[in-house]
């Protein structure tokens, strides 16, 4: 199972109400990406290398997402997103990283560890499964 964790400038960004997390406005997309995150520092797409191959489309896939709340918790869930890998090998990619693709430089707010590198022969899938949630905020 992949490993959840929040990149740090994203609390900050919540802070200055620069995300909906809501699904009202903000469309969240999740990539693949070979580079280990920076989670104290990265904070835009731009500071990722994103994978290649035919059937990866750069800049991610959306996450349909949408968030609940009950009394002081907050959830989003969102869309398990596949790729299918065609016509040739995906490069090696290691992490999933989210990001609004709503702002313009993009902004980072979680990246999955999956704690190997992995890669994609033609017509093999790799699904991004967010279970029961994406994330919770209490």
């Amino acid at each position: 199972m992949a490993t959840y964790v929040k990149y740090e400038p994203f609390i900050q960004g919540l802070c200055d109400k620069l995300f909906d997390l809501f699904g009202t406005t903000d469309t969240l997309k999740v990539v693949i990406h070979s580079d280990a995150p920076v989670v104290a520092t990265d904070d835009e797409l731009a500071d990722l290398t994103q994978i290649t191959g035919t059937g990866y489309t750069a800049g991610g896939e959306d996450t349909q997402n949408d968030s609940t709340r009950s009394g002081g918790t907050v959830t989003m869930t969102g869309v398990d997103v596949v790729w299918t890998a065609s016509a040739a090998d995906w490069a090696a990619g290691r992490y999933v990283s989210m990001h609004d693709d709503t702002s313009t430089t993009d902004r980072l707010i979680a990246s999955w560890d999956y704690g190997a590198n992995f890669t994609l022969g033609n017509g093999e899938t790799f699904t991004v499964d967010f279970g029961a949630s994406i994330l919770t905020m209490t």
